[in-house]
Parts: C-alpha cells; sequence; structure tokens
C-alpha cells in the first residue's frame, strides 16, 4: 500500500466519525510514523490554506513542492487535500494530537513549522490571519517566540532580517559559541538525521533552504567580527 493510499485510509476514518486520538495513536509507531508526519502537513496545511479565505493555486503548488507525488497518485492525493480541509475538526485539536505524537522529538515539530511558512507564503502573501494561525499552532507546539520569529523571519519575504535570530544565536555570544551553534544547526538539517527523527523524504527538501538560509547568517555574522572564529 503506497503512503497515500495509507494516508487517504487514516483521513478517512477521521471523516467516518473515528476517534482523532485512536487514529493518530494507530500511526504513532514506527514505521509509520513519517506518514503520520505527511497527514499532520496535509490537515494543518488545508486549514491554514483557508485561513485568509482563499485556496490558491500557488498553495496546492506548495503543497506540491514539499511533497514530491508521483502522476499516478496525483488524484488521489488532490483528494486527500480536500478531505482534510473538509473536516470539521479545528486545526488547534489537529496541532494538539501532532504535539503529543511528536512530544519526545521537538525538532520534528519546527520541520512541520518550516512546511507550513512554505505554504503560507506560496500566494506572494503573508496574511494577518496566516499569522495568527502559525503562531497559535507554534504555541500549542511549543515552539518559544524566538524560534517562531527566526522562521517568520526566513520565509516572509518582507520581514526584517536578522542573522543572529535565524541562527538561534545572540549578539552577545563570543563567536567561537556562534560557531557551534551554527554547525549544530548544520548537523541537525542533514538529510540522515532529518529521516531518523521520522521526517519523510519528500519534506526533507525544505532542508535545503534551512542550510542556505543558515550558512548565509553565518557567513554576515562572521564577516561583522574581527575576532577569529
Amino acid at each position: 500500500m503506497s503512503i497515500w493510499s495509507r494516508i487517504q485510509a487514516a483521513l478517512a476514518a477521521l471523516s467516518n466519525g473515528e476517534p482523532l486520538s485512536e487514529v493518530f495513536a494507530h500511526l504513532r509507531a514506527p514505521p509509520e510514523r513519517s506518514v503520520a508526519f505527511t497527514i499532520a502537513v496535509i490537515a494543518l496545511g488545508a486549514k491554514m490554506a483557508k485561513a485568509d479565505g482563499l485556496v490558491t493555486r500557488d498553495e496546492v503548488t506548495a503543497f506540491r513542492e514539499v511533497f514530491q507525488i508521483a502522476p499516478e497518485d496525483e488524484a488521489q492525493a488532490a483528494r486527500v487535500f480536500n478531505l482534510a480541509r473538509q473536516d470539521v475538526a479545528g486545526y488547534q485539536d489537529y496541532a494538539r494530537r501532532i504535539r503529543a505524537m511528536f512530544d519526545e522529538t521537538h525538532i520534528a515539530l519546527c520541520d512541520l513549522m518550516e512546511g507550513l511558512f512554505h505554504i503560507a507564503v506560496a500566494d506572494g502573501s503573508y496574511h494577518p490571519a496566516e499569522d495568527e494561525f502559525l503562531r497559535n499552532v507554534a504555541q500549542i507546539f511549543g515552539v518559544d517566540e524566538r524560534e517562531f520569529l527566526a522562521l517568520r523571519m526566513r520565509f516572509v519575504p518582507d520581514a526584517p532580517k536578522d542573522p543572529y535570530s535565524v541562527l538561534g544565536a545572540h549578539p552577545d555570544m563570543p563567536l567561537a559559541e556562534i560557531r557551534q551553534v551554527w554547525r549544530q544547526a548544520v548537523r541537525d538539517s542533514h538529510p540522515d538525521r532529518m529521516m531518523a527523527r521520522g521526517v519523510p523524504e519528500e519534506a526533507i527538501r525544505l532542508s535545503e533552504k534551512r542550510l542556505i538560509d543558515i550558512n548565509a547568517a553565518w557567513e554576515e555574522i562572521q564577516a561583522s567580527h574581527s575576532e577569529p572564529a
């Protein structure tokens, strides 16, 4: 059974009234974890696409950029997206269940936030309703304000850019410590590590953008310091 078939079966169970907790509990154990993460992106992505009142072609395209969909699976994937979008459960319910699912892997929740930001800005704008949606989801996920602002800086084109915030460092830190933060961020973004913590192969594509942003931030900080790294 393909990943899309398993996802559709799980979402169909939701639409037929099966409790959300039972559906996600079944998907919690490996190797179904990547399916659970994919459902999370579909469900929250579909809900967020409606946050500003419109679901644009660009947002659907952004979803396809995160998840490489084979031509033979496109029709089924579209049904999954529409089913998640129409489900009566509020996005807070999905977010709380996802938080419990990834309780021991906080980094995975940041991976998911990246996917949501990618979809949010796909239509060329960042609506206040989308910001409220993402901020609420971040709070449920336990993503603190500093991490949320760093994500927004990286994805929202007109957001003020601060290399320290993007990197997750502080201006008062010695350059050697900032270098350690940068190295850890690079390690956390490595595809092997992302797959080990349950991120599906399709979503790992976002790590390419993350690495570009992380390295650019480090280079800017390094250039502004006179002390050796």
